[in-house]
């Protein structure tokens, strides 16, 4: 009988030190995971402040645009100058089109990282409810751990007695 109660507490401690690792390689996988979500919310941040750059020098350029094809306009019965600002316009406008262009990839960017934010969120949502389980088998496991010791303790007195 209590080579049965040492067999199940050897197998208790087992139990318990191999939960104890196990709670520690989530709480490493935890942190692991909180450090690149840090990551993708200071990348998310870049490219939002990107993002509002290149709109506004975005904005900028269409207003250049357009002052620049009024000017042209006017400027009809000046063929060189409006020959130059013809060049210019054309200039500004392909850069707008790269500036809308480049735009529109960091908006991609920013969605993309986004969506892989919210993923990693829920990934170490679950390896917290994860670990929370594997903590509360421990205790569980430590509380018949205890209860077994108690129950050895008052057997061995009970035969200390006899």
């Amino acid at each position: 009988m209590a080579d049965r109660i040492r067999e199940k507490m050897n197998q208790l401690r087992l139990e318990a030190d191999e939960s104890s690792a196990k709670v520690e390689e989530l709480q490493a996988k935890v942190k692991a995971l909180e450090q690149e979500n840090l990551a993708k919310e200071q990348e998310i941040t870049s490219l939002s402040h990107k993002n509002g750059l290149l709109e506004g020098e975005n904005e900028k350029m269409d207003t250049t645009i357009k002052d620049l094809k009024k000017a042209a306009d006017e400027g009809l019965q000046h063929g060189t100058h409006n020959e130059t600002l013809q060049r210019r316009l054309q200039l500004l406008e392909e850069e707008a089109e790269e500036a809308d262009k480049t735009l529109r990839e960091t908006n991609e960017k920013l969605r993309q990282t986004d969506v892989k934010a919210g993923h990693f969120e829920r990934k170490v949502q679950a390896l917290e409810n994860e670990r929370d389980q594997w903590e509360t088998k421990y205790e569980e496991m430590s509380q018949k751990h205890q209860k077994l010791q108690k129950e050895l303790e008052d057997l061995q007195n009970e035969i200390g007695n006899i």
